[in-house]
């Protein structure tokens, strides 16, 4: 099942280049998506051992997700996910995971002190646990074809990650008694994430579906950034600042989600260069402050802001310059192409 087969793919495809490209001078309004999930499979736990039991899941999400574009003329985009947590680079580096039978992965921390980070080493990266992660993508785009796009694993800063190597409580009070060892660290994660990144994209192109939240990169990194809701501005000068800016620079752009209480980060975050997507997951009364803050060519999707009434009203509740994304949920397959059609007249 070939992407290209979906209905409008081309339409769709070429909508997200031009609403993410914050030079374009006449993007689209907005783009939408309408969720109708109620047909989707249950996924599977996201252990090494169920790998079987994932790609199946995902390739039945994906077709899934392929015919309900010949039937919903939103601005969804069908992507093979290879669907994992957060622990998938602390666990290459050595940290044993906690697998939980009714929750997502996470890492336990295996540094607990400073001293102990320089004698940790970057795994080579198809020797190291990441590796299975190319062999389930390998065998999805077998399946869908060369034009199939993926989704993004889960992927952290460096910083995030390292904040999950390392025992959270000494590894925040190391940014001001052992700065040094928190970057040499950091720096660690950066040269594994890198290597990781290269290899993807090199493998499945440079166009891709963001882990979270799922829209459409045409080159540029999505990244969750969370640890900097913990941490000062001036911490966020000093350790976050300059890697956010190397990956962004190395690809071409970045896609940020953070669901941290960061209001006093978002001075930092609009000025990563080449930032193309913030998704903040804040209350309605921080999410009224964050339209207008950021620049026009920021296109914003974030969860929490409240709109009660129809769709005809949204785009009213915005500065009208901003590139907003809006998500709407169905009851079924006859709300959706009804909001489907609305959208499409509002922005005709």
């Amino acid at each position: 099942m070939d992407l290209a087969a979906a209905a409008g793919m081309d339409a769709r495809l070429a909508r997200w280049r031009a609403f993410l490209n914050p030079v374009e001078p006449s993007p689209p309004r907005f783009l939408f998506l309408v969720r109708c999930g109620q047909d989707e499979p249950a996924r599977p736990l996201l252990w090494p051992e169920h790998r079987q039991a994932r790609e199946e899941w995902a390739w039945s999400l994906y077709r899934n997700q392929c015919d309900r574009t010949r039937w919903l003329a939103d601005d969804a985009v069908p992507s093979l996910s290879v669907a994992t947590g957060t622990e998938i680079f602390a666990e290459a580096f050595g940290c044993r995971v906690q697998r939980p039978a009714d929750n997502m992965p996470f890492a336990l921390p295996l540094i607990h002190d400073a001293r102990e980070v320089s004698g940790l080493c970057v795994p080579e990266l198809s020797r190291s646990s990441l590796a299975y992660l190319f062999e389930m993508a390998d065998e999805l785009r077998s399946r869908a074809g060369p034009d199939a796009l993926l989704r993004l694993v889960d992927l952290q800063s460096p910083m995030d990650i390292a904040a999950l190597i390392w025992e959270k409580s000494d590894f925040l009070a190391s940014l001001l008694l052992a700065p040094e060892a928190v970057r040499e660290l950091a720096a660690k994660v950066s040269e594994l994430l890198v290597a990781f990144l290269d290899e993807w994209f090199h493998r499945y192109g440079t166009r891709y579906v963001a882990h979270y939240p799922d829209y459409v990169m045409h080159g540029g990194l999505t990244l969750s950034e969370d640890e900097v809701g913990a941490v000062s501005a001036a911490a966020f000068e000093d350790f976050f600042a300059g890697e956010l800016a190397t990956l962004s620079t190395r690809y071409g752009g970045i896609g940020i989600h953070c669901c941290a209480h960061a209001r006093h980060q978002w001075g930092h975050f609009r000025q990563v260069p080449g930032l193309r997507l913030i998704n903040l997951h804040q209350p309605h009364a921080v999410l009224v402050e964050a339209y207008p803050f950021f620049a026009p060519g920021i296109v914003q999707l974030h969860y929490g802001f409240e709109r009660p009434g129809p769709v005809e009203t949204w785009p009213g509740l915005h500065p009208p310059d901003r590139r907003v994304i809006y998500e709407v949920a169905a009851a079924g397959p006859e709300e959706a192409r009804s909001l489907a059609d609305r959208f499409a007249a509002l922005r005709a």
